[in-house]
């Protein structure tokens, strides 16, 4: 029997243990992220590893909902003890699920504390957790890990005024345009007062992100990303979008749908022009319980994974730019029921690469499935890797996760005979690190 969630954790056989041996303390890239970067610039400390674990983490939040813990106890006003004594007694419930694999990887690597977390043991781990959390700060937890670039998801109307080089690690932003979707008015104004220009027409709305683009490019941004539960039906032309942006207020949803289709393709041809890459995460439907968002707001832990995705409105989008006018392009589908099918259109399309499992996929078997699929309809020696995609300073334990599944994957193609040990050690040094990092540029 494997030591609890110790070194061998995940690796099955030499090969993989090998391989992970090869990978593990290499520097993290995280390109897409939702840390505050305020938090970092300020760096002060953590009170308490409840203020660390639980003061915005919504995959722990939804997890305590579904064990049945009062809200009080989740985003209420409990204290920070009390919501980890909370966690702490609904953890032995999450067999199997990645949050009971981050909770103790995190407490082994940031604490040195090795016995499962508990109703039992929760006073012991809160009490030595809370005495080693003292010298430790956010940009302590960065070079703890190796974080050498940070990307946070900033949108277009964001100052910026945080981003920048701590000590080792480069925070760039990322450029998040959803709201300009909606069309809200009192967003467009805000939009246009972020970049000095009043917005009345189409072009003024474009000229508007344009500058406010190359802003977020003066200050380090390399990557664009987009959230949206499907890919438009209807692309407006120019001359259409024009119309219909004048006439905003009264769209009809299909005609939302096409101006959606234009600004998308548009948005796509600018991060071309500038060589950033686009983020497309889709298949996801937000704020699904509407009591709990008018009480808690957005990012509590209530969206979800929508249908699968319709393959032929991804290739539509895709047909509306020339190969050169596409920017390096990658898919994360929230739904991955078709997850072939939309890694075989990245062999129809230069430029469009499949990303990391995405979310509720951000699991042993949906990495594995995402592994798999990738490897068997796309090429996963291409892959750019991991991500934390989280707001907690204490996730990039999920860095490990991955790299462990990813080699014992790898591995076992080793010991089945199927590939070469020195080339599965590069293919992971690639995927883990060096893909990334020449994407970027960095």
């Amino acid at each position: 029997m494997k030591e609890f969630y110790g070194e061998e954790y995940l690796l099955n056989g030499e090969s993989a243990k090998k391989i992970f041996s090869a990978v593990k303390d290499l520097p993290i890239i995280d390109y897409h992220c939702h840390l505050n970067e305020k938090l970092i610039a300020q760096n002060a400390g953590f009170q308490t590893i409840g203020e660390l674990w639980l003061a915005g983490d919504h995959y722990k939040w939804r997890a305590m909902r579904l064990c049945g813990v009062d809200e009080e106890y989740i985003t209420g006003k409990k204290s920070d003890r009390e919501k980890f004594f909370a966690y702490a007694k609904i953890l032995p419930m999450l067999a199997g699920n990645p949050l009971y694999a981050w909770s103790h990887r995190e407490l082994r690597e940031l604490f040195a504390i090795k016995e499962p977390l508990n109703g039992d043991s929760a006073q012991r781990i809160w009490d030595e957790a809370n005495e080693r959390l003292k010298g430790l700060r956010p940009r302590d937890l960065l070079k703890k890990f190796g974080v050498e670039y940070v990307a946070t998801t900033d949108d277009p109307v964001s100052d910026l005024s945080a981003h920048g080089v701590y000590g080792g690690t480069k925070v760039a932003p990322t450029f998040r345009p959803d709201r300009l979707y909606s069309l809200e008015e009192d967003y467009i104004k805000r939009l246009g007062a972020s970049a000095g220009e009043e917005i009345s027409t189409l072009d003024n709305l474009l000229s508007a992100i344009e500058k406010r683009l190359n802003y977020f490019v003066v200050k380090g941004c390399k990557i664009s990303d987009h959230g949206f539960e499907k890919f438009p039906h209807g692309y407006a032309s120019y001359e259409e979008a024009k119309r219909l942006f004048e006439r905003r207020a009264a769209l009809r949803a299909e005609e939302k749908d096409a101006f959606f289709g234009f600004l998308l393709v548009w948005l796509s041809k600018q991060y071309q022009k500038r060589g950033m890459i686009m983020q497309l995460h889709f298949s996801v439907v937000r704020n699904n319980n509407a009591q709990m968002f008018r009480s808690c707001g957005a990012d509590s832990g209530f969206d979800l994974m929508s249908g699968e995705q319709n393959v032929t409105d991804l290739i539509a989008f895709l047909n509306q730019m020339q190969e050169e006018e596409r920017p390096q392009t990658i898919l994360y589908p929230l739904n991955d029921n078709n997850l072939s099918a939309i890694a075989a259109v990245t062999g129809a399309f230069r430029n469009v690469k499949m990303g990391a499992a995405w979310w509720f996929n951000d699991s042993v078997q949906g990495i594995k499935k995402n592994l798999s699929v990738v490897a068997e309809y796309s090429a996963l020696g291409s892959s750019l890797g991991m991500l934390t995609d989280s707001r907690s300073f204490s996730s990039y334990v999920r860095f490990g996760f991955f790299r462990r599944i990813l080699s014992d994957y790898l591995g076992g193609l080793v010991e089945g005979g199927e590939y070469p040990l020195d080339q599965a050690i590069e293919t992971a040094k690639n995927i883990c690190y060096f893909n990334v990092k020449e994407a970027l540029g960095l």
